[in-house]
């Protein structure tokens, strides 16, 4: 049986639903908004967090807090139907809220269903450069997925290259959040960090030249939103990075899971900054499915602007519940 043929037939009783908004300040003068979906039903209620970067994209969605035609008898896999034109972003809200729910309803956690154990989580915390010595000083353990800059010096790569799992180059991102291929930066950064995987490189004939001796450790993150996508890739990867959200439906999220295991591809979890339900989801999925992996999935004090003491370290314990939450 596949993982998503365990739980698409979960009974689904949806009698009313909230968007709630959710914020917080994430850096100095910038404050990341989203909204939480909460489905209603039987007694329980199922939660799932729209993760869009806009804000005046969960503007436009808080406002149609009585709008969503969602109540209403379903099987998971029938309500997943129903969302089919969401964007990706919003179905995984919409569709994580309504697995929450239907294992609860049902009494299961989601380990249950699919017949996994959860594990321990290794996790990674993506930070900027600036915050790792502060960060290592109060937890030394602490490993790291750091975005390389061509203004990083020698001696900055020294200090750092035996933290650090996953080198971010955000060459597949475009506008803000991408930077330009840069053989040279690539080049340093491969032989500065002899084991950690190189992800998202832009791949040029310069680029590809200088990586082709490490291309075992290339790995792939922003163009990954199903298993046709690896498909599409110049050479098969050992390693991928999973983030849910890109996913949309649970349906797509699974199967990539399933085909990635029968292809012996690794995985390790990543986020999109959940502040919310989204955060515990992605460690439960980390846990079943990739526990022992660089997975950027750190408790979400990780991410407070200055580092903090008290923090649980890695590997991250879980106690799973019913439903879809850890």
């Amino acid at each position: 049986m596949s993982t998503y043929d365990a739980v698409k037939d979960l009974l689904l009783s949806i009698e009313s639903y909230d968007l709630e908004p959710l914020e917080r300040e994430v850096a100095r003068g910038f404050t990341l908004r989203r909204t939480v979906v909460v489905l209603r039903g039987g007694g329980e209620e199922g939660r799932g967090e729209e993760v869009d970067y806009d804000p005046s994209v969960h503007e436009r969605f808080q406002k149609r807090s009585a709008e969503l035609p969602l109540a209403g008898e379903h099987t998971l896999d029938s309500f997943s139907l129903l969302q089919s034109g969401q964007t990706d972003y919003r179905r995984w809200a919409l569709e994580s809220a309504a697995l929450d729910l239907a294992l609860r309803q049902a009494g299961l956690s989601l380990g249950e269903a699919v017949g996994r154990e959860p594990k321990p989580v290794r996790f990674v915390v993506s930070t900027r450069l600036a915050n790792v010595a502060g960060w290592r000083g109060l937890y030394p353990e602490l490993r790291f997925k750091l975005d390389p800059d061509r203004d990083w010096t020698d001696e900055i790569v020294a200090t750092i290259a035996d933290a650090v799992d996953t080198a971010d180059f955000k060459g597949i991102y475009r506008g803000e959040f991408g930077a330009p291929p840069n053989p040279e930066l690539y080049e340093r950064i491969a032989a500065a960090f002899p084991d950690a995987w190189l992800e998202d490189p832009a791949l040029t004939p310069e680029t590809t030249r200088v990586l082709d001796p490490h291309q075992h450790r290339l790995t792939w993150d922003a163009a990954i939103h199903e298993w046709s996508d690896v498909e599409a890739l110049p050479f098969r990867p050992r390693c991928l990075n999973s983030k849910p959200s890109r996913f949309g439906s649970v349906r797509r999220l699974f199967e990539f899971y399933d085909s990635c295991e029968r292809e012996g591809i690794a995985l390790y979890g990543g986020g999109q900054f959940e502040l919310g339900p989204g955060r515990a989801q992605i460690q439960l999925l980390a846990s079943l499915f990739h526990p022992d992996a660089p997975n950027d999935v750190a408790p979400a004090g990780y991410n407070a602007t200055e580092p903090v003491e008290g923090l649980q370290e890695s590997p991250l314990e879980l106690t799973p519940e019913a439903g879809f939450r850890g």
